[in-house]
Parts: structure tokens; sequence; C-alpha cells
């Protein structure tokens, strides 16, 4: 039985949640889903340009652990890139709410 999740400190300040290719409509494409973890942790070392051990230690997390979460990340961006797929960030503020 894997180890439960340990909870980590997330402090996005996000604007939008979805992202895809222009001029494809939705139902043609495929979506590649971001969790809000690596999106943060894509937050602190390539657009806040920190170290591992800092954004790490930021998260609430080890460094191998932060190291995968990045991995994950990037392999995520980069087949929604290079693939032309959609892009969503699993992030609760933009949760659709149920009527």
């Amino acid at each position: 039985m894997p180890r439960p999740c340990k909870k980590r400190t997330v402090c996005l300040d996000l604007k939008s949640a979805y992202f895809k290719p222009r001029g494809i409509p939705m139902r043609d494409l495929s979506e590649i889903v971001l969790e809000v973890d690596e999106m943060e942790a894509v937050r602190l070392a390539d657009h806040e340009g920190k170290y591992q051990e800092e954004s790490a230690r930021q998260m609430g997390v080890s460094r191998p652990t932060f190291s995968n979460i990045i991995n994950r990340a990037h392999a995520k961006i980069a087949e929604a890139l290079i693939k032309g797929k959609a892009l969503r960030i699993n992030c609760p503020k933009f949760a659709k709410k149920a009527n």
C-alpha cells in the first residue's frame, strides 16, 4: 500500500486554468491535466528561477519529491505543446460548481 500523499504548500494566483491551440475546436482536442502541485513547481522553478532545494522547501516536500513533480509537469507540458493538446490546470479556484 503506497504512503498517503503529503500536503503541499501552493501559492498560485492563476488568471486562467485552460490553454488550447488556437483555431482548433474543443470537441476535436484531447486534454492533458496538470495538477496544481505540478503547476506550482513550474512557477517556482521555471518562472521564478529558484533551485530545486529552495522550491521543495517552499512546497513542504523533499527535494527528490520536487524533482519528480517538476519532471511530470515538464512531460505533460511538452506533450500538450508538441501534440497540439489542450492543457487544463486542475485548480480548485476554477472548478465548475454543481447546481
